[in-house]
């Protein structure tokens, strides 16, 4: 396979994006035993695979008040198409690390189910999931003992007004327990995603931040995409990664980690207080002002078995057809993945990042439907 040129950052200086470029693509046909790569010369080990497209919380960054058609049982991915395609992704395509997604994965009854399977397959894979932590203090334990090592919980708010605004649902009390259960489970590192919305719980950030240190959680502050359900956002609505630490810094000092991110989306900060010892580490996922896409290392897969190669892909690759085909071997299974992820789009699912570009199109889909 002809190997195509090493992708240059898109990253932008902070406080702006600039759209650049990230090379000419190589025209070569895909080669699954080459992992998953795409023709701007990046390649994909992180895996997101979305169990449901349900969630018991209507977050309006995410989804309409009324929810969304959801799929039909029979559309999801089962148990064992789950397995299938994490040991064909990590035996066949390069993939070090698995996410399970939704929607909400703790509505899938058979939850426990899919993880001690992947784990039984794969004794040193590490898994994590996304949640929203309602019903997690009863199931903390049996996913943990079933193989599963951390989880990233969502919580925008610690205040019940403000969080049943955000959510449309009065339950923060459930997703509090749910996230004490899984650190007594041993569900860590445990991280706190939190979504900033301008005059709403923007002001919120350093309190947020302040309790996550002291629960010994690392937060990661993410931009809003436009990926919501109601299609309302907009770009000077967004709570920029730059004001975040902007409102951090009035309470605390941040120092730049100097680590490297190795493909991670979230730029981490260490957390020093005023002696400058430090007090952990919080991240700023800039997915809209500082785009990362040159560097990204993710492939996804929707909760009935779709491959989306960037979440703002205009394509979708099914894989369930052969997955449900019994002449379909996984060698085949492969390729059509490592198809679908040649094409990936330079970002922003077009030619370079940008959401207020005339090449940029909002998904068919709002981030539930996706998978995170």
């Amino acid at each position: 396979m002809q190997e195509a040129d090493p992708a240059p950052s898109t990253s932008a200086p902070r406080g702006g994006s600039a759209p650049v470029s990230l090379g000419m693509p190589s025209l070569s046909r895909p080669d699954a035993s080459a992992g998953l790569m795409d023709t701007f010369g990046r390649q994909a080990t992180d895996l997101r695979i979305s169990l449901i497209d349900k969630c018991n919380l209507r977050c309006t960054y995410c989804m309409p008040a009324e929810g969304l058609p959801w799929l039909k049982k029979e559309q999801l991915l089962g148990v064992e198409e789950i397995r299938r395609l994490v040991r064909i992704g990590v035996e066949t395509l390069g993939i070090r690390e698995l996410r399970l997604t939704g929607g909400e994965p703790l509505v899938r009854v058979d939850l426990v189910d899919i993880i001690a399977g992947i784990r039984a397959d794969h004794p040193q894979l590490p898994i994590s999931m996304t949640t929203n932590a309602i019903g997690l203090e009863k199931k903390a334990a049996a996913l943990a003992e079933a193989g599963l090592d951390r989880i990233n919980v969502s919580l925008d708010s610690l205040h019940h007004e403000t969080f049943a605004q955000l959510t449309r649902r009065d339950s923060l009390d459930k997703v509090l327990a749910g996230v004490s259960a899984a650190a007594e489970a041993g569900l860590t590192p445990l991280k706190i995603n939190a979504v900033l919305m301008r005059g709403i719980n923007d002001q919120e950030a350093p309190q947020l931040l302040d309790w996550a240190l002291r629960q010994g959680f690392e937060l990661r502050f993410i931009e809003q995409m436009p990926l919501d359900g109601d299609q309302n956002w907009r770009r000077d609505g967004t709570v920029s990664a730059a004001e975040t630490r902007e409102l951090l810094s009035e309470h605390v000092t941040l120092r730049a980690s100097d680590e490297d991110r190795d493909g991670a989306p979230a730029e981490r900060f260490d957390v020093l207080d005023a002696e400058g010892n430090l007090r952990g580490r919080v991240g700023v996922i800039a997915s809209v002002t500082e785009p990362f896409c040159a560097d990204c290392r993710r492939t996804r897969i929707t909760a009935e078995g779709r491959v989306m190669s960037c979440l703002f892909s205009a394509e979708e690759v099914d894989l369930v057809d052969l997955l449900r085909d019994p002449e379909a071997d996984d060698d085949a299974v492969a390729q059509r993945w490592a198809e679908a992820m040649w094409a990936k789009p330079a970002a922003h699912g077009t030619d370079r990042p940008g959401f207020e570009l005339d090449s940029f199109h909002r998904p068919g889909r709002s981030m539930s439907a996706i998978g995170g």
